[in-house]
């Protein structure tokens, strides 16, 4: 995707969202504001695609801040993760269409001759195998996992935990392309991938540290991550609205929320996308190892201090 056309997409559903949330559109100042949904839309956008924790920082920001309505109701919790991740779903979807396009079609093919030749056809199969182990933990998982994870101070640890573990993996060979990697490398990684299911790992700085790990180049590693995301994403979208949209009852006050939370993802993932595939071809990941450090030690002094629980 060109970077006129990133900016230009990303600059209108922004600029929509910021527009809905002046107007105060679908606004219901008794439930989840649209101010409120711009600035968590914006934290998903980044940090669904940055490797720094996109669920963790969506429970620091309004523990912070003193936000509680999302977790004095679920219900509205629930369908409002949906218009997130609608909106980062679509940003990656968008910014690698040509390749989502190829993978397929390499898929296909590789289905058709029965065999596993081009480096396309490792990567599709790749990314498909990589992606059961997270969709199975996440389906039978995540209601246990979020009853007993997601505190802040366990945030604090799983935060700084990562950012160690990208570190030393940040600092290995770089001597595979994505196109090198086997079907065991893949099982690996989908294994990886499901402990993001837990807030403050990060599901791109999980997958990242483990493609560095598995001695991938930046730029690999940071693309794998992105690709790894559409499936898994497209599933936990697809399932959480179908059961808590389509099916549920929609809370009062979600139109306002859902929508601008959903522009702002949008349009912050696609820059979060560009800047970081940019970034890494110049630097390490030592910025967010630094970033997830610094984000640990501000939580744990919030705690300490009095100023924020240490639950919320």
């Amino acid at each position: 995707m060109r970077r006129s056309v990133v900016f230009s997409v990303a600059g209108t559903a922004l600029a929509l969202a910021a527009v809905l949330t002046l107007l105060g559109v679908g606004d219901d100042p008794a439930a989840l504001t649209n101010g409120q949904a711009f600035v968590l839309g914006i934290v998903q956008g980044l940090t669904e695609l940055l490797p720094i924790s996109s669920s963790g920082h969506l429970i620091l920001v309004p523990w912070i801040a003193d936000w509680t309505y999302l977790k004095e109701h679920d219900s509205f919790n629930q369908t409002f993760d949906v218009s997130l991740h609608l909106g980062t779903l679509v940003a990656v979807v968008a910014y690698f269409w040509r390749d989502i396009v190829t993978l397929v079609g390499a898929w296909l093919t590789s289905i058709r001759r029965r065999r596993i030749e081009s480096s396309d056809e490792r990567v599709a199969w790749f990314v498909l195998v990589a992606t059961i182990p997270a969709a199975i933990a996440g389906f039978l998982g995540e209601d246990a996992i979020a009853k007993v994870l997601g505190e802040p101070w366990q945030i604090l640890i799983l935060l700084a935990t990562g950012a160690l573990l990208l570190y030393w993996a940040d600092h290995s060979p770089q001597s595979r392309a994505m196109g090198d990697l086997r079907l065991g490398h893949a099982l690996v990684m989908g294994c990886a991938q499901a402990l993001a299911l837990a807030p403050g790992v990060s599901r791109s700085g999980i997958t990242i540290t483990t493609g560095r790990f598995m001695k991938l180049d930046r730029d690999s590693a940071a693309r794998f991550s992105f690709l790894l995301l559409i499936p898994i994403v497209f599933g936990a979208v697809l399932l959480k609205g179908v059961k808590d949209v389509l099916l549920g009852d929609l809370p009062s006050g979600w139109h306002g929320p859902f929508l601008v939370g959903t522009l702002a993802a949008l349009g912050s993932g696609l820059l979060a996308i560009d800047w970081l595939l940019g970034f890494v071809r110049t630097h390490t990941y030592g910025f967010f190892v630094v970033y997830r450090l610094v984000v640990a030690a501000l939580v744990l002094l919030a705690i300490v201090s009095g100023v924020r629980d240490a639950t919320f």
